[in-house]
């Protein structure tokens, strides 16, 4: 059986009522991370996945995380980890971070020929 070579996985805090319940609902991702098949079996038993500071044992079949680790420690209880729903295609660009303070255009000093 083939396995996808790679899976987009998501941290996401997961919510509960007062009772312990799960609340309706989730917060936002906190962390993702792009892992790539490292051609090794889990202890879980299932394909081992890498990258980003994740380690992941998954379930092809249901795109289920079997096991985790993140920067090397387990998550913490309160966290839920998730497949995205969007498939990660092969030399996917990785979104470029936005300066805080780019300088405007119209900011840039002319070169000044006065002398």
């Amino acid at each position: 059986m083939s396995h996808p070579q790679s899976y987009e996985i998501l941290l996401i805090p997961q919510f509960t009522d007062g009772k312990g319940a799960d609340a309706s609902g989730t917060g936002r991702t906190i962390r993702s991370a792009v892992v790539e098949a490292t051609g090794a079996t889990g202890e879980s038993g299932y394909p081992r996945y890498a990258g980003e500071g994740m380690v992941a044992d998954i379930d092809p079949a249901t795109h289920t995380v079997e096991a985790i680790l993140v920067d090397g420690s387990e998550i913490d209880y309160g966290l839920t980890v998730r497949i995205s729903d969007r498939p990660v295609r092969e030399n996917q660009v990785q979104d470029q971070p936005v300066p805080e303070n780019p300088v405007p255009e119209a900011s840039v000093p002319e070169n000044n020929t006065d002398g």
